[in-house]
């Protein structure tokens, strides 16, 4: 059974240890700089959810899912206000391919319609141009790319 867990003192170190295959690298931050980003926005009066995906007692993955902008993001897109993101998503190399992403999706979009920092109207995200894999998945579940960029990445929207 696939599951989310938050990150805890617990669980931390089992979370960075996952990494992608080195021809991602390019597509997604390492759980280290995401678990430090994740801080800082909490600490910047933002919002962070940062959660471990286990296979039973296994994990096989990290997500992270934010809300609004916090005090100091100065260039976040206009989306972001008072939106939740679908922040980051990566599966370990080695638990790749066997569903795992698509399931993490169906949970966080389920953890986000319970509107933890109150309603908003849409779920976003971004990725890189060449990462069609990422863009076929969120296309998959109704994600809609948009005009607006976050740094140089493709955003894409979600109707909650």
């Amino acid at each position: 059974m696939i599951k989310l867990q938050k990150i805890t003192s617990k669980n931390v170190w089992d979370i960075l240890k996952l990494q992608v295959s080195v021809n991602q690298n390019n597509f997604v931050a390492n759980n280290i700089v995401s678990i430090i980003e994740a801080y800082t926005t909490i600490t910047c009066n933002g919002h962070a959810f940062a959660f471990g995906i286990y296979k039973d007692e296994m994990p096989v993955g990290f997500l992270l899912i934010g809300f609004d902008c916090d005090d100091y993001w100065e260039d976040a897109p206009q989306i972001a206000k008072g939106n939740y993101n679908l922040w980051r998503l990566m599966i370990d190399k080695h638990h790749q391919g066997q569903g795992y992403g698509r399931k993490a999706v169906e949970l966080a979009l389920a953890f986000i319609n319970t509107h933890p920092c109150g309603p908003a109207n849409y779920c976003w995200l971004s990725y890189e141009e060449e990462n069609n894999a990422a863009r076929h998945l969120y296309q998959s579940f109704g994600f809609i790319e948009t005009d607006e960029k976050d740094g140089n990445e493709i955003i894409a929207i979600l109707q909650l």
